[in-house]
Parts: structure tokens; C-alpha cells; sequence
């Protein structure tokens, strides 16, 4: 690289990381930088996000090339996960959105993105900074007023401030083509307040999806910091399995508060959940897989597990029953599996291809029942029955690993990984 190579922050969210000889390694999610009382900060490297969703640290000592929307490095990658120090900061985290003064007087701007640039000694500075005067954004729905200019780091104060409230625009820009267990892992490493700060900006179903992604006690975190009303709207768009188990982690004064607010027909599914077991199929259960009658055609059932929405393991199979198909629904028939609908003409009905002798569980089931099943018959899903062989719901493989995994599946580090310090 050239000793005049500069690069802006906001345009590396996402690029692709190879090695010396063209493989992909990763992706850049973001910069660190350390800010100091005198002088430019100093960018020391990337935050690379590798296979498995695990963020590395990348040293730009070891970057040789950054161009052409990709980034070059040399040596093996560090893999253990990346741990923030005390001085260092986020560019795409932090300092994005963050208000700073203008030293000549003329009032407060946003930065909206920042360049640094390669010295002779190998260094990377931050040299300028890409502002915005005016309104202070809160989030993606506000539009942005107010001139935009381009000044040197120097002639800001502020950037190093770490106690101010920030917008969220830019840093939700970086990451909107981020799936959501991919933006809860970047949630789960920010500061709290910059986590809530974000968590606050995402519209209510994005939201929705992240938080059920999130380790129990960061959902815990977001949702009670947010102003009732809004928290109730985001619990409406979770699965209700998933709003239960939150629920089911706040005192019980405050869910009892927040059922009230949701909308009765959301609130009645969620309730029924809490009214079981934690350990019980009853507790792992959704109450929203597919069901259609048995006259629906093939085509139909086709489209309903086509919905992007839906979980993989409850794409697996449409579950038949007489109406009313709301949980508790008629009678249970059967379920029709997703690889012999896509045998069958989709004229047909999914009444004509049910597989009757599936194994089903009651609510009381225990989890180790649960797994057996699913284990012993290749299945991701179970219907769950009661006493009058209504459909009550079903539950997914992925349910029952999120419930017999260890709390702190997310941060576990694998053991083969090698554990060697920054370079």
C-alpha cells in the first residue's frame, strides 16, 4: 500500500476478508480506534467477523492491502474472540452519530463517517471526519437535514465523549443487511447504552427478531429500558414462544403490566405458554405453526411454507386438522411433510398425502421426551395434542437446543481455537 492510502470507515461494513493466496476469512464489522487526549486517534485494527458469527481481531499491521471493496491480509488470523480494551473504540459502534463541537464556533455536528489514512511509519491515523450540522438523527425513519461538511479531526471536540446519548443511523446502516442472530451478536458486543441506543432505533419486528437471537439477560436489558407501550408492540411481534420465555424472566409485576398492554388475541397464546412448565413440551411449544384444513390443495400448503417468516424446522411440515385451524384447533389429522408435497401434483389436496401415524406429545411431555422423539424419528418438528387430540402447537428442534444448551452457548469459545495474543 501507498503511503497516502486513505480509507472511509462507513464503506469497510461488510467487506470481504481474504488471505494471501484468495481465500475468504471474513468480513470487516468493524474499525478500532484509540482516541487520545493529544493528537489523531490511531486506528489498530479491523473487527472481523469469521464463520460460526465469531468476531476475531485483525491487527492493520497486518493488512496489506485495503481497495477495490475488499481487504487483503497476511499471516494466520488470531481466532480467539475479540475482547474490547479500555481505551480502544468503535468507530462503527461508537463514535458513528456521535455529536462533536466545532472548534471555530459555528455550533455542534453528527458524524456520519470518518477516513484514516496510512502514515510512512506504518501508522493509521484518523484524519478527517465527514459531518453533518443540524438535526440530530434518532434512527433510519428520521430523514437527515443540514449541510454536510468535511473537516480535519482536529477541529472537533467531543469525539472522545463516551457519556453523551447518540443516534443510531449510521451504525444501523452498516449492518441492515445483517440476518438477525448476525445483528444480536454485534448488539451483544456494544456497550449498554450504545446497545440500547440501537436496540431502540430498530423498528418493532426487526427488533423483535433480534431480541429473540440475544442472550436471555440482554433481552431482559433492552426490552425494560424501553417505555412500556413500545416494549408490549415488540412482544407482539416475537413468536409467542419466545415472548413467553422473556416473560417468564421479568418480575412478575412488570409482565403482568405488559400482557395488559398487548393486544388480547396476542396475549392469549402467550398466556397459555406461561401456564405451562418451563421443561415441558407445553413450555417449548409454539402456538403459530402451519395448519390448514385437509381440502387445501398442495399448491397452497406450497406457498404457506414458502413464507419468509417462518422458522426452517416449522417449514418442515403442514399440520392437518378439522376447524377451527387457530390453536387449540379440531381434531388433529395428521401432518404432511415438505418432500412429499414436492412429489404429489399441487392440485391435490394435503388431506390425500397425510402421514397419520406421527408421533405427537402432550403438553405435560418432559424435554427428555421430546428429544428422544425428534431424535428417534429424523424429525424437526412434534405436534403437541391434548386430551381431545386437539392441535395445541408444535414444537421445533431448534426450541429444544435453545432450551437443553448451556445459558452462554453464544460466548462459548471452541476449544480446539487457538488462544494467543493480539499481534
Amino acid at each position: 500500500m501507498s503511503a497516502a492510502t486513505r480509507v472511509f470507515v462507513a464503506r469497510l461494513a461488510g467487506t470481504q476478508v481474504f488471505d494471501p493466496i484468495g481465500d475468504e476469512v471474513g468480513r470487516v464489522r468493524d474499525v478500532v480506534v484509540l482516541v487520545r487526549a493529544k493528537g489523531a486517534p490511531r486506528a489498530v485494527g479491523l473487527v472481523v467477523e469469521v464463520p460460526g458469527r465469531r468476531r476475531v481481531f485483525l491487527p492493520l499491521t497486518r493488512v496489506t492491502s485495503i481497495d477495490a471493496g475488499q481487504v487483503i491480509s497476511t499471516g494466520l488470523l488470531n481466532m480467539r474472540r475479540f475482547e474490547q480494551r479500555a481505551m480502544e473504540s468503535l468507530v462503527l459502534g461508537e463514535l458513528l452519530d456521535r455529536r462533536v463541537r466545532l472548534t471555530d464556533g459555528s455550533g455542534e455536528a453528527t458524524v456520519e463517517d470518518l477516513s484514516i489514512i496510512r502514515q510512512r511509519t506504518g501508522d493509521w491515523l484518523v484524519d478527517q471526519l465527514f459531518v453533518r450540522r443540524g438535526q440530530h438523527a434518532r434512527g433510519l425513519t428520521l430523514r437527515r437535514r443540514g449541510e454536510t461538511l468535511v473537516v480535519p479531526v482536529g477541529a472537533v471536540t467531543g469525539l472522545a465523549g463516551s457519556t453523551q446519548e447518540q443516534g443510531a443511523a449510521k451504525l444501523l446502516e452498516a449492518y441492515e443487511d445483517m440476518r438477525p442472530a448476525d445483528l444480536a451478536d454485534a448488539l451483544h458486543e456494544l456497550g449498554d447504552a450504545r446497545r440500547q441506543e440501537v436496540a431502540t432505533a430498530l423498528d418493532d419486528e426487526r427488533l423483535a427478531d433480534v431480541l429473540e437471537e440475544l442472550p436471555e439477560d440482554d433481552q431482559v436489558a433492552i426490552l425494560s429500558r424501553l417505555e412500556a407501550p413500545r416494549a408490549a408492540d415488540v412482544l407482539e411481534a416475537m413468536q409467542p414462544d419466545d415472548a413467553a420465555d422473556l416473560l417468564n424472566e421479568l418480575p412478575d409485576e412488570q409482565a403482568a403490566r405488559l400482557l395488559e398492554l398487548m393486544e388480547p388475541e396476542e396475549a392469549k397464546d402467550v398466556r397459555r405458554l406461561l401456564s405451562y412448565d418451563e421443561d415441558t413440551a407445553g413450555g417449548l411449544m409454539t402456538t403459530e405453526p402451519v395448519i390448514l384444513g385437509p381440502e387445501t390443495t398442495i399448491a397452497t400448503a406450497l406457498a404457506q411454507i414458502r413464507r419468509q417468516d417462518l422458522p426452517p424446522a416449522l417449514a418442515s411440515m403442514v399440520f392437518v386438522a378439522r376447524p377451527p385451524l387457530e390453536t387449540p384447533t379440531g381434531r388433529f389429522l395428521g401432518v404432511a411433510h415438505f418432500q412429499r408435497l414436492l412429489r404429489e401434483p399441487p392440485h391435490e389436496s394435503v388431506g390425500s398425502v397425510l402421514d397419520r401415524d406421527t408421533e405427537w406429545l402432550t403438553p405435560e411431555a418432559p424435554v427428555g421426551r421430546v428429544t428422544r422423539l425428534l431424535a428417534a424419528y429424523d424429525l424437526l418438528a412434534l405436534p403437541v395434542l391434548d386430551g381431545e387430540k386437539r392441535l395445541l402447537g408444535a414444537v421445533s428442534v431448534d426450541d429444544v437446543l435453545d432450551h437443553i444448551l448451556p445459558d452462554d452457548w453464544r460466548e462459548h469459545v471452541d476449544e480446539d481455537l487457538e488462544e494467543v495474543p493480539r499481534g
